[in-house]
């Protein structure tokens, strides 16, 4: 049997299946013949970043802050603190021991003392001054103003200052004390030296309509506070008929026609130059303080 044709053989490179050959991988070059390597395209550069501002500059007197000197410092403060409170109030120390009187006169120390009732032994700072000084003036009207002052480390000082009369008012065999203010604050047995005695006799006036004797009483205080010290010193009695009738005796039966409470400066400088003037006259009429007068031998 014949071979087959060139036609059904085909081209030359094709195999037996009929497929077309494959195309062959191009032959190697030799390293000196082949096409340099393409260098890599240069990155773009970044972009600078911003400058950072700068920090301030650092003071002589600037300290790096740090947490364990503070927190030493408040627990320092927390514990003297704590002691110093344990000290005013806990401790044994900074208690009353000692409690003094000064500045009496009628009274006596030991009146004041029994009288303020300060609580020995308690903390000094716990000591109420305010409520000391009411029961002061509370158990003693003589007492005017007393000042409580704490006397460390422990001491209570009390420095009273008393009442002074300036009238007396006999109530039976006794007499009341009345200071500058009116107040009525004592009742001695004695008179004290120096002071007169009031005696109201208005009780047929017609003033006391407006004046009862409560005023009159003031009135009659107003005049004795404008006496000059050396007339109230020979002042025994300030006799009140009504509101513009009052009349002073003095010692040596001399008697002065005063009037009312009103001008009561001019009247004392009038009445102190008539006694220099005519020391031996025994009654005087300064109701008028611009026309005084005089009479008696």
């Amino acid at each position: 049997m014949a071979g087959a044709t060139t036609a059904e053989r085909g081209n030359p490179g094709s195999g037996k299946s009929g497929r077309p050959p494959t195309s062959r991988k191009p032959p190697k070059l030799p390293w000196f013949s082949r096409p340099a390597k393409s260098s890599k395209a240069p990155k773009s550069p970044k972009p600078p970043r911003p400058a950072k501002s700068p920090k301030p500059a650092k003071g002589p007197g600037w300290k790096k802050f740090s947490r364990g000197p503070v927190a030493a410092a408040l627990a320092a403060a927390v514990l003297l603190g704590g002691g110093g409170s344990w000290l005013l109030y806990g401790s044994d120390w900074l208690r009353v021991e000692t409690v003094t009187a000064t500045g009496t006169e009628v009274l006596t120390p030991r009146q004041v003392l029994d009288a303020a009732a300060v609580p020995v032994g308690a903390p000094l700072a716990t000591v109420d001054t305010d409520e000391i000084e009411s029961r002061l003036r509370a158990r003693l009207p003589r007492i005017e103003s007393v000042d409580v002052v704490r006397s460390w480390p422990d001491g209570i000082g009390l420095k009273v200052t008393e009442r002074k009369p300036v009238l007396l008012i006999k109530k039976d065999a006794k007499f009341v004390e009345v200071d500058a203010s009116g107040v009525r604050f004592d009742t001695v047995p004695n008179p004290p030296k120096g002071v007169p005695v009031l005696q109201l006799d208005a009780g047929r006036s017609p003033s006391l309509r407006r004046f009862d004797e409560e005023r009159l009483l003031h009135e009659a205080v107003g005049i004795a506070r404008a006496l000059p010290e050396a007339v109230a010193r020979e002042t025994l009695r300030v006799s009140v008929g009504s509101y513009d009738s009052v009349v002073l005796e003095l010692s040596r039966d001399r008697t002065v026609m005063w009037g009312s409470a009103e001008q009561g400066e001019a009247k004392a400088r009038a009445l102190t130059a008539l006694l220099k003037a005519a020391p031996k006259a025994d009654h005087f009429d300064v109701s008028a303080p611009t026309a005084p007068a005089v009479s008696g031998s």
